[in-house]
């Protein structure tokens, strides 16, 4: 029996003429049981890896590929994506692109119908899955009603169904929240107890501190570091900060009391209620006060209500009832709509030009800007995210933290006083984070309301000041962050 579930040899790949996300001669071997962490910056390579172990290269995503990569005994170019399913299981970053049904039961059970397993077992393993995930809430719902983390855990029981023997990673944890991460790190526990090969590529660390045998950090396409289990333990926050990458632990995340928000006029929500068809699911909010001029996270487990309230207050949903009033304004359903911008959580949804610029100046409404001024003011806005050299590209051929940064852009170049966010940090690296953060709080000093749904604890302390936690669609936490 061979010792790796997966190697590459002097493997060089580029995505047609793009440096992005490419790898440069790279040398890994991952054993069998091992579960491995692929850190570093956006477009440092770590997708491209877990693209190369399940197959999406090259037979999905073309480019330009050198080298060998053998995964459980098997060579990837001769090899199908369908042949792998049954023994290489996937959870990408964003678990839309992976589902196949409208069904969430129907969702788990997909992979294992189209392995020809018997009626009996893909019960059995439903029923296996959806209790060791604890999701019983989850089943026989519509994809289309869950949140973003619900939907994640939906993509992790349909890959953990198939039982692979090799279980690729992508993000995992970019929409879910503290209790779902907790959650999923069991999972990872108990696929790693199985004996099953784990590779994950995250952001967010702190979770993996006690499950990772390995931590292998990327940097332009090449491996610039590895730590064993060990070394990964004792890694302190002035370690991270200087690779470039997020806390290990949570306790090494402090709150600066510059944040704090000053005190005067405040957004008022009363009997702001809206239910879904389903008539379970909505929120209820009987008073909500919010200050103005500020940055509000609001915070809840998956399914608690954050998106459904954010798309209430900007004017998205007509048959939401209550008032809602900004600085003793009362604000109408269509008013709300021309004084909120919101930014999605799957921003795809909201990128419609041919160029990233000619996405933010899309947004710009003050009619006294001639075009130079507003190109100006675009190249400056993308100046400051790290976006200027994509300028000129089609947003859709960016990577999804670029997507993002672009989203936030077209937020920031907008001149409407309300901006809300709806996990505006999934997927993005410590310094992407932390320029988001900054960007954040130059709306709040352009006298800006900023709202961030968001499970980013550590966003949360580099740049909020105030804390809105929902329970069931009800405000059960609305103070100062801090208190």
């Amino acid at each position: 029996m061979k010792e790796f579930a997966a190697e590459l040899n002097n493997v060089s790949f580029r995505y047609g003429n793009s440096d992005e996300g490419a790898l440069h001669s790279l040398n890994m071997k991952i054993k069998k049981g091992e579960c491995v962490l692929l850190c570093g910056a956006s477009g440092c390579g770590k997708t491209t890896i877990t693209r190369l172990l399940n197959g999406l290269i090259p037979h999905y995503y073309e480019g330009d590929l050198q080298g060998d990569i053998t995964v459980l005994g098997r060579n990837i170019r001769d090899t199908s994506i369908e042949d792998l399913a049954g023994t290489v299981g996937s959870v990408f970053q964003n678990p839309r692109s992976q589902f196949f049904c409208v069904d969430t039961t129907a969702e788990i059970a997909f992979g294992c119908e189209n392995m020809g397993l018997s009626k009996t077992e893909i019960q059995k393993r439903i029923e296996n899955t959806v209790t060791d995930m604890r999701i019983e809430k989850l089943q026989n719902r519509s994809i289309f009603n869950l949140s973003g983390g619900e939907k994640q855990k939906i993509a992790c029981a349909g890959g953990s169904a198939m039982q692979p023997e090799l279980i690729v990673l992508d993000e995992p944890t970019s929409n879910l929240d503290l209790e779902a991460i907790d959650e999923l790190r069991d999972i990872i526990a108990a696929w790693k107890s199985q004996g099953k090969t784990i590779v994950i590529a995250e952001h967010r660390l702190y979770f993996l501190r006690e499950l990772a045998d390995r931590m292998v950090i990327l940097e332009n396409g090449k491996i610039i570091k590895e730590l064993a289990s060990e070394e990964i333990k004792k890694l302190t926050n002035a370690d991270t900060e200087r690779m470039g990458i997020r806390p290990m632990t949570l306790a090494d995340i402090g709150y600066s009391e510059d944040n704090a928000a000053a005190q005067g006029d405040v957004l008022i929500l009363e009997d702001f209620i809206f239910t879904y068809k389903d008539g379970k699911h909505g929120i209820n909010i009987q008073r909500l006060e919010l200050p103005i001029n500020s940055i509000i996270a609001i915070t809840g487990q998956n399914g608690a209500g954050k998106s459904t309230l954010i798309r209430n207050i900007c004017g998205l949903e007509r048959r939401c009832k209550g008032v809602m009033k900004l600085s003793g304004k009362r604000l109408k359903v269509k008013d709300r709509l021309h004084t909120c911008y919101m930014i999605m959580q799957d921003v795809n949804h909201q990128l419609f030009t041919e160029s990233v610029r000619e996405e933010v100046i899309l947004s710009m409404t003050d009619k006294s800007l001639t075009d130079e001024q507003k190109r100006k003011r675009a190249d400056e806005i993308l100046l400051q995210l790290d976006l200027a050299e994509y300028a000129d590209r089609h947003p859709m051929a960016l990577s999804g933290g670029q997507k993002q940064r672009t989203a936030i852009a077209s937020g920031i170049a907008s001149s409407k006083p309300v901006i809300i966010l709806d996990e505006p940090t999934s997927g993005l690296d410590l310094a992407h984070m932390e320029q988001v953060a900054d960007q954040l709080k130059k709306l709040k000093d352009m006298g800006r309301t900023v709202i961030v749904v968001t499970h980013d604890n550590e966003f949360i302390l580099s740049c909020c000041d105030h804390i809105v936690r929902l329970e069931n669609g009800c405000a059960v936490k609305n103070c100062p962050l801090g208190k």
